[in-house]
Order: C-alpha cells, then structure tokens, then sequence
C-alpha cells in the first residue's frame, strides 16, 4: 500500500544531464537572451564562463555528439548554449537546426523575426522546422521565403500547428508549393490551417513519412485516401478538426496508430470511419465527447489500445453517441448493445463516464475478455454507482484479467468505494490500482478510511499494489495535441 502527495511537475529532457550546464539564471536574463527555461534554479558548472582547461566533463565530448545534443533542445535553450563557455560558441551554429516556435515568444511579429534571422544565418542541415498554421494565413510570402532557403535543405520534420486558443481563419489558402520539396526527406509532418485542393495532392509522394498530422484542414475525401496511400511508411496518423470529407477508409500495412478529433458538428465533417486492413494497428482512438462518430473495424487483429469510449459529455441522446463496430459485435456509446462475438485483441481501454456503473464495466470486459488495463473517469458524482443485482453473483462474472486499474477523480465516496471495492475483491491477477484524489483529502485520516472501507487486507491478489495520488493518473482526449503524441506504446499513461 502506497501513497503519494503533490510532487512538482517533471520537466522532459531528451538530452541526459544537460541542464547541468545550462547558463545561470543572470546570464540568461541579461539583454538579448529571453525569458530564462524552466530549470532556471540549476547552477552552471564548474568551469562554465572559465578557461578551456577547467572546462566540465561534457564540455569535453567530441563536437559531434555536442552538436547531436544541443540539436535536440527546444530552440531557445539550443542557441543560449552559446553562451556557457568559449568551447560552447560554435556548436550551436553547427549543429543540425532545430526551429520549434512552441518554445519561443507568443507574439507573432517577434516570433517571425526570429525565424527570419536564424533560416538565413545559420549552415544546413535542419532537422526540425515547426511555426504556428495561421502563418499560412497572415505570411503566406514569409512563409515561402523560409522553406525555400538553403537551411532547409533535406528537411526531416515539418510542422504548421495549430494554437488552441487561435481563432481559426476561412480555410481557403492553400500550402506554399515550397512545402512539398521536402517530400522526399521529410519523416515528420503536421500540415494545419489550409486549403489542400486536388491539384496539389495529386502526384504527392512521400516515402520516408512515419508521423502524419492533418490539423483543422479542408480536403476532399478523394484526396485525403490519395494523400495517405502516397505515405507508404506511415506509422501515426492525427486527424483533427478535419473538413471536407464525411468518410474515411484506412487501408494501410504499415499504420501502427490512428486518432481523430472534430473540431464541430458539421455536413462537411467525418461521421464515418472504416479500418478496411490494418494488419499492424495496435491503437485507435477518438478524441471526443460530444459528437457521434460511426467506426467500423473490419480488419485490425493486432488492435490492443481502445478510447476513448464515452456516454457523452454534452450529448443528450443516446443515438448521437459515437458508436463501434467489431464485426456483429456493437458498442454505442458504453453499452453493448450486441454482443456476438468477443475481441480479444484489445488490452487497453479509456472511458468517460456520465454516471459511475459496474455494470457497464462488466459488460465491455465481457466484450473485450483480455483487458489488461482500464482507464477509467467518471465526471459526475451526484449519481449512484449503477450495480445491478446479476454481478453480485461472483460465479456469473467474467474471468477478471485486469492488471492495472486507473481511477481518475477518486472522491472515497459510496459510489466509488462499490466500484473499487469489487476489483480489489475480485480481481485475482492485479498488479496495481491508481486513484487519483484531491489535494484536500491527502491526509492519514482519508487514507486509513478509505484503505479499511476498499477491504484492501482481503485482497483477492496478494501482490497488488494500491496509490493514492494527487497526480493526474492518465492522459486524456484533451492531450493529444500531436501527432508524436500517438508514438506511444500506450498513450494513456502518464
């Protein structure tokens, strides 16, 4: 039995070790250089500002692999390497360049300077290139200006992205023709806030392309199987507020994830999806609530992650919800409506409750008879726990395969204390059961309470493993914002 309070918030870093000599946080507030990073606390090594021969043990790796690490910071903290030592000065304009705009100021004046200057000062190679999609937009010249600079040459990620709080403008511009030189180099790319007409897909070919990311973009249904046939590698595909096209078909060998989110309801949206052939599928997701999307699975046998399953948000009636298709097997909404044959494929599975039920749990369990791994958040609380009398018999419940139980919005409640209580009872083979709680009930009184009252001494698996956390337990519909969001064995854990 474990718990865990509020922790500070880890902060990714691909490069091990780097913050060790990042600048201090004076030289990073002097004039010129920024806002300091988010690891601003971290003091700069021995030897930092000093003479080559107290230089620090990384500042004496070979320029390559300095040059492969600071290619991999986001883009402000790569160029303030610069200023660490006279060993650090040339790195940065040698490495291979990384322009990400996520990292860098939000205004888009300033942000377009930036990127002026650095496409037109710094040698080839660039490995990433990302700048906010309403730039299509308001600098379509700009925006031409820099793909076609020699920077860019043999680009390998490219990405328009959308800003969530940005007020999408009419799609009628269509892409720079400039985009696409890279189509044969480029292995990232999420194209956003445009206009794809079929003369510009036609003919398209990218045969390196593992991550494809179509973000609020108009295209016919035509070309959108065209584009992602022209994608013979890829691996993840992101399709967010999408329009022009009301079905899609994927017919893919290599696709390994899929997710799709609507920005709206609208005539001119997807309400149908179809998994033709996907023989290397393992996640598909659908990243809303409060519209109903048809998805059919015709052939994904090695489908394993599932989500997210829901009986709405904002929905009322139960015939707009989203509905799944497992051959003759239906699931709309969380209910089963029929159930003929099983899947045994899926492992993983999110749901979005309204209402907190065992019985619907039992019943997608009985649907997919080798879940592993649940998700599981309820947003309402005022509801009780719906158990109806047919489970209450153990002998009439499924062979219980759970191993990890993820409980998000814990509140120790009657309702929810049912609903934990009949896994940590029944479930003979768990490994671990995560409840999130509230900050104010992360106390010793709160925590005996609620390990008496979920009978945790009685067990039904003697090694099973139970956290209380203040932590979020497991990623969202609402935080899948990228494609490389979905290059993830499972995208749920946290």
């Amino acid at each position: 039995m474990e718990a865990r309070g509020p922790i500070p918030k880890r902060t990714k870093f691909t490069a091990p070790k780097i913050q060790e000599v990042l600048p201090s946080r004076e030289a990073l507030e002097a004039p010129g250089h920024g806002p300091p990073p988010s690891a601003h606390n971290q003091q700069p090594p021995p030897g930092a500002g000093e003479d080559e021969g107290s230089a620090d043990r990384i500042s004496n790796l070979p320029d390559t692999i300095l040059g492969e690490i600071v290619s991999r910071l986001p883009t402000n903290q790569g160029a303030r390497t610069q200023i660490l030592a006279p060993r650090w000065r040339h790195i940065w304009s040698s490495a291979p360049l990384t322009i990400d705009c996520e990292g860098l100021p939000a205004d888009n004046e300033v942000l377009a300077g930036i990127v002026s200057r650095t496409v037109s000062t710094h040698p080839p190679p660039c490995h990433r290139f990302c700048v906010p999609s309403c730039f299509l937009g308001d600098r379509a010249s700009t925006v031409d200006k820099w793909l076609r600079t020699p920077a860019l040459d043999n680009l390998q990620e490219l990405e328009f992205w959308f800003k969530p709080y940005y007020r999408p403008q009419p799609l009628q511009h269509p892409p720079p023709s400039s985009m696409f030189r890279f189509s044969a180099t480029l292995c990232v790319a999420t194209i956003g806030n445009c206009n794809l007409p079929d003369s510009t897909v036609q003919g398209l070919h990218f045969p390196l392309l593992k991550q494809l990311g179509l973000e609020l973009v108009s295209i016919s249904e035509c070309s959108l199987h065209s584009l992602i046939a022209s994608c013979p590698a890829v691996e993840c595909l992101l399709i967010s507020h999408g329009f022009g096209f009301c079905c899609l078909r994927i017919n893919s060998l290599t696709l390994r994830s899929f997710a799709v989110k609507n920005y709206r309801k609208g005539n001119d949206q997807l309400k149908e999806l179809v998994v033709e052939n996907a023989p290397c599928l393992q996640s598909l997701l659908h990243l809303d609530f409060d519209y109903g999307l048809h998805i059919s699975v015709v052939s994904a046998p090695k489908l394993e992650t599932l989500g997210c399953l829901s009986d709405g948000f904002y929905i009322s009636k139960p015939d707009d919800l989203s509905r799944f298709v497992f051959g003759s097997t239906v699931i709309q909404g969380l209910r089963v409506d029929r159930l003929t044959t099983v899947v045994h494929a899926v492992k993983n599975l999110a749901v979005n409750m309204k209402i907190l039920s065992l019985d619907t749990i039992i019943e997608l369990m009985r649907c997919f008879p080798c879940l592993e791994k649940i998700y599981i958040e309820s947003e309402s609380k005022k509801e009780k726990n719906v158990r109806g009398r047919k489970h209450r018999n153990l002998t009439k419940c499924p062979n219980i395969r759970l191993k990890t139980i993820v409980f998000e919005c814990y509140e120790g409640i009657k309702s929810d204390i049912e609903f934990a209580s009949f896994f940590v009872l029944n479930a003979t083979v768990l490994e671990l059961m995560k409840l999130q709680i509230r900050a104010r009930d992360y106390n010793e009184q709160f925590l005996a309470e609620q390990r008496r009252k979920l009978q945790l001494v009685n067990k039904a698996s003697r090694g099973a493993r139970f956290h209380f956390t203040t932590d979020k337990c497991a990623r969202g519909v609402w935080d899948v914002h990228h494609v490389r969001d979905l290059d993830l064995t499972d995208p749920f854990v946290c």
